[in-house]
């Protein structure tokens, strides 16, 4: 008897990216500048000024995009293209570009997934106010989520607020805050900030589009204890709660678990609330979660202090030339975890491989290491599927090549080609690579042909 395909008729493929690694037009068209764009730029890396040129080519892409099949993406805005300053007049031209940029997706049968915030507070904002370690950005970053809700109220169902949002107290710098000496009462401050600006984003979501879906996300970073020794299963699974679990429990839940209020209220620095936060964080939970999943590591005790103290690399895996640990069953065991543990759906809005490139004589990449990479996680996925987890979608990161989070448009990720150096920006012309015709019989599948 043939056996049925497990992916639900109505699941998401696609790909995903963010605005500054995509867009371009860093400081045109009313846009003001970012923290990502006053970075330095380490020599040999590429800054944010033209990036992929998608702002003037989506519909290119987005036609690339249709030929492959898909029928999602996941972008974000940029806080600094809407607000050039991050609060004060709206910037017209930046809400344009997103609605052409929507009509477009939407048109060619492909359902928006919208980030708005991916690590790009308006630079004015980290300046006068030290990012989200003040409440008054998380009131600002609630009056962008109105504008852009109210604005595209019709065009997008799928938002996250934050990207990789339990990246706060590891990364608060992509938080806007800059204090090299940061306390780690502050860092819980900044961390419960930004928990209550997700909540109040959820709350506005929820009046403005009644039928949207506000999701939840982090970056996923599977741990296994180094050895069965208790103390390393013990360490592990501390590092666990609050690498992932911590930021999970809050969003599904509404309130911080015990293991994190005890902890904090042992030192004296559990985090200040205001008179509404518990109730915000307490009804304004998400409709899904959403992950981004590259690696896994283990975790060995250690007396050091820290959330990654103890934390190596696994002997048994293979690793991308950028040293990530290549894992596809950690995929299905997370996907298990999480669902077992909150009973909600899961969206994969980001899983790829990073890898240096080149066209050869024929303008074809052969990525048959991306093919087999993807098809293992699919499978992976599938069987997670099969064992009950419910997963909404599937996404690439990313769909072309774009920059990389640092600025190296070697770390090439994408089923598109994209024909620019690090300084030498070439042509910035599109070419399928040998992944980009394998998606697109896996979506025409539904993921049954690998």
């Amino acid at each position: 008897m043939e056996k049925l395909n497990v992916i639900p008729k109505n699941f998401m493929w696609g790909g995903a990216v963010t605005s500054f690694q995509t867009e371009g037009a860093s400081e045109q068209y009313g846009k003001g500048l970012s923290i990502v764009d006053a970075r330095s730029v380490p020599e040999n890396y590429s800054d944010w000024k033209t990036a992929i040129d998608f702002y003037h080519r989506y519909k290119e892409d987005i036609s690339l995009f249709k030929e492959m099949g898909y029928n999602a993406y996941r972008t974000s805005i940029s806080w600094a293209r809407i607000f050039p300053d991050g609060e004060g007049e709206v910037n017209e031209e930046g809400l344009q570009f997103y609605d052409d940029l929507l009509d477009e997706l939407i048109e060619n049968g492909i359902e928006p997934v919208i980030t708005l915030y991916h690590f790009d507070l308006p630079l004015a904002l980290a300046k006068k106010y030290n990012g989200f370690s003040s409440r008054k950005v998380v009131d600002l970053f609630e009056t962008y989520a109105k504008t852009v809700f109210t604005r595209y109220k019709d065009k997008v169902k799928y938002w996250l607020t934050f990207n990789e949002i339990n990246l706060v107290l590891l990364n608060p710098e992509y938080w806007g805050v800059s204090d090299p000496n940061l306390s780690e009462a502050l860092k819980y401050q900044v961390c419960h900030n930004v928990l209550v600006a997700h909540a109040k984003a959820t709350k506005a979501m929820r009046e403005i589009i009644p039928d949207g879906k506000m999701g939840g996300m982090i970056s996923c970073l599977l741990t296994y204890p180094a050895t069965s020794k208790p103390e390393d299963i013990l360490a592990n699974y501390k590092a666990k709660e609050l690498l992932n679990d911590f930021y999970l429990d809050v969003l599904t839940g509404g309130e911080y678990p015990a293991y994190v209020t005890t902890d904090l209220e042992s030192k004296n620095i559990l985090p200040a609330f205001e008179r509404d936060d518990q109730v915000l964080l307490k009804e304004y939970t998400v409709d899904y979660l959403s992950i981004s999943y590259y690696q896994s590591r283990i975790v060995q005790h250690t007396e050091e202090p820290g959330i990654t103290a103890g934390m190596t690399g696994n002997p048994h895996l293979t690793l991308s030339e950028w040293g990530a640990a290549i894992d596809p069953i950690g995929l299905r065991i997370v996907l298990k975890d999480m669902y077992a543990r909150y009973k909600f759906p899961i969206f994969i809005t980001e899983n790829g491989i990073g890898v240096k490139e080149e066209l050869n004589e024929n303008l074809v990449v052969q990525d048959h290491y991306r093919i087999d990479y993807l098809k293992q996680h699919i499978e992976q996925m599938k069987i997670a599927i099969q064992e009950g987890v419910e997963v909404m979608g599937y996404l690439t990161w990313g769909s072309t090549d774009i920059l990389s989070s640092k600025g190296e448009m070697s770390k090439r990720y994408g089923l598109i080609f994209v024909d620019r150096g690090e300084k030498d920006l070439k042509n910035i012309k599109r070419y399928r690579k040998s992944s980009f015709y394998w998606f697109k019989k896996v979506i025409e599948s539904n993921g049954d042909e690998l």
